[in-house]
């Protein structure tokens, strides 16, 4: 299979488990700075999406290594 598709299935498994540490995150930047709520959904959702992302490539490069 392509290595892109394979990242994507990859990265869209981790989506769930990445949600938390997201949160935890932006719970952080959020006690330094202060930041609405819809702000706050906005980065969560950003801030998961890149993390399985990362997860996805690093499993990926994993295998093909």
């Amino acid at each position: 299979m392509s290595p892109l598709l394979m990242t994507l299935v990859s990265s869209i498994v981790m989506l769930m488990f990445m949600a938390f540490p997201a949160m935890k995150i932006i719970e952080w930047i959020a006690s330094k700075k202060e930041l609405s709520q819809e702000v706050q959904n906005i980065l969560i959702v950003i801030l998961t999406i890149i993390l399985s992302l990362m997860v996805g490539i690093y499993l990926n490069y994993e295998r093909l290594a």
